[in-house]
């Protein structure tokens, strides 16, 4: 395989200008274009620029369109609405997409698994290599431990974040919930308050902080009689997400249709 060009979604932005960073130190990829929200005071601007590469970069374009036939696989962490319409658009041009946005809706999520056929699409709550570890050692874990442990999840993130809880905790809990043969729909809980009660056994709870600027902390407590044990990732630069989307975007690249995560990626399954 050849040069694979990838295209990032707001590029100008925190995430987006560490996604292009990767890709430009990479060898086996280039940077085929990058868009950011219309309106934005850099659109048409040398995309180098607010990499601090100097010029010689593609020109900063308002719609993915403009710049899709540029690309082999686009890195998409946007909001949910603009994932959507970024994933149709890459769908109908026969390119690959790698889709770090998280807080999809179901209804979402099961539009974007109807199209798994016509796709190649790598889409996963976290691309960070150490989370995506930690989903497979919990899921030993769980199973293992079972229903005698009661499970407690607590996420930690910077002030701006959206979306609560994460996308990662969500699947942190979700795989909780199959290796110990629950239903999270009915046993999830999601913050505490007042007289609730003493806690089931069943419960998942999923607890969310937002503070400062922290990047991100997942912690899957499982509480036994006498003893807990405690499994935590702690992310201290966005880099780590950044490395891994490109990782999965350079992987993609060679790949049929279909949909695949990060365990796909780093051959976990």
């Amino acid at each position: 395989m050849g040069i694979v060009r990838v295209g990032v979604t707001g590029i100008a932005g925190r995430m987006g200008r560490e996604i292009a960073n990767c890709i430009l130190e990479n060898p086996g990829l280039r940077l085929g274009g990058g868009t950011e929200r219309p309106g934005h005071a850099l659109i048409g601007a040398d995309a180098f620029g607010p990499l601090g590469r100097g010029a010689g970069g593609p020109k900063i374009a308002a719609h993915l369109k403009e710049i899709i036939n540029d690309v082999d696989v686009i890195i998409d962490f946007s909001t949910p609405e603009a994932t959507m319409e970024h994933f149709a658009i890459c769908r109908a041009a026969g390119k690959g997409i790698v889709i770090g946005t998280t807080g999809f809706s179901a209804g979402q999520v099961k539009e974007m698994d109807s199209h798994r056929a016509a796709i190649r699409c790598v889409r996963a709550p976290n691309m960070s290599i150490g989370v995506n570890v930690l989903f497979k050692v919990l899921a030993d874990t769980a199973r293992i431990l079972g229903k005698s442990y009661d499970i407690e999840i607590m996420e930690i993130h910077h002030n701006l974040k959206k979306d609560s809880p994460s996308g990662t905790a969500m699947r942190l809990a979700e795989i909780c919930a199959r290796e110990t043969g629950r239903d999270l729909g009915k046993v999830g809980v999601y913050g505490r308050h007042g007289i609730t009660g003493e806690r089931t056994k069943d419960e998942i709870a999923v607890m969310a902080l937002r503070m400062g600027d922290v990047v991100g902390e997942h912690t899957v407590y499982f509480a036994g009689q006498g003893e807990r044990v405690e499994l935590t990732h702690k992310a201290t630069s966005r880099r780590n997400f950044a490395a891994g989307a490109v990782r999965a975007a350079e992987w993609l690249a060679g790949q049929k249709n279909g949909l695949y995560d990060m365990q796909d990626v780093l051959g976990l399954k």
